[in-house]
């Protein structure tokens, strides 16, 4: 397990195997020397001793509550164990929590989508929905984040129907699951390695490209200065606002899959894109 904290005020990264958990400072407890604070995706299963002996070592407390960018079986994880130490509510997109609550699966990884052993091996990775019953809550419409007052939630699809990203206008920091990430994916070699790149979501879990390639110009426009991602390592600066420029303007030459199930979501395609910034 990799830490990486102060990297932008406030936020800290564990990157446990191939993805990333985040944890948000929301201020100082009241009456307390301890921080508030927020847990973002919960990671893979496995983990979650790691995730909790982070947290007391920093924070002294449980999380506010848990926001979730998607329900992928690699950013829920451990999260049912999570939430019988931790009694706190999980936070989502609304058109998410089918996933969320026992309703409706994923449909399994697509073995032909960006070539790669990441994506032949995807078939065998969970696509079934978990149910945390009423734990559950929509993200407020307003585009508020429960406990951040400084922050806000972007509808950002195309990789899951209700996938959001988190941003923060003052520093402008965007926590982005998986609409953006910076490692390819769909390659072991890159992901051992953590090869830097600005990516597209993985292609091999991607159903709506549509949705995915406006998410990316939405990602864009709102010109990131550091870029917190799913998968791969932080980015900033120009690097950052360069790759994303370039996954824009060659998203279908770049990021989509010649080949795969839901390719020709890009034609003729529309999807809900809602953008809630201040």
């Amino acid at each position: 397990m990799t830490v990486e904290t102060n990297i932008a005020a406030g936020v800290h990264i564990l990157q446990i195997l191939f993805v990333n958990v985040l944890m948000v400072e929301a201020g100082a407890k009241p009456g307390s020397n301890q921080k508030d604070w927020v847990l973002i995706d919960t990671g893979l299963a496995g983990h979650s001793d790691q995730i909790i002996e982070y947290a007391e070592k920093n924070f002294g407390c449980p999380p506010r509550a848990i926001l979730l960018t998607h329900g992928h079986f690699d950013h829920v994880g451990d999260i049912e164990k999570l939430l019988k130490r931790w009694d706190v509510p999980v936070h989502a997109y609304e058109s998410e929590t089918p996933y969320l609550t026992g309703k409706a699966d994923y449909p399994p990884g697509d073995p032909t989508a960006g070539g790669g052993m990441m994506s032949l091996l995807s078939p065998f990775y969970p696509n079934e929905a978990i149910n945390l019953g009423n734990r559950v809550h929509s993200l407020p419409a307003d585009g508020s984040v429960p406990h951040l007052p400084a922050w806000k939630w972007v509808h950002t699809p195309g990789h899951t129907p209700g996938h959001v990203s988190f941003f923060r206008e003052q520093d402008r920091v965007l926590i982005s699951g998986d609409a953006v990430i910076t490692v390819n994916q769909e390659s072991a070699f890159d992901v051992l390695l953590q090869r830097e790149e600005v990516s597209g979501p993985p292609a091999y879990f991607t159903t709506n490209w549509a949705a995915a390639k406006q998410s990316a110009r939405t990602i864009f426009e709102l010109a990131p200065s550091v870029i917190y991602p799913g998968h791969g390592h932080p980015m900033s600066g120009d690097r950052l606002l360069q790759g994303l420029h370039s996954l824009v303007e060659r998203f279908e030459e770049v990021a989509v899959p010649k080949d795969g199930r839901f390719t020709d979501t890009l034609v003729g395609a529309k999807s809900e894109h809602e953008v809630r910034i201040p």
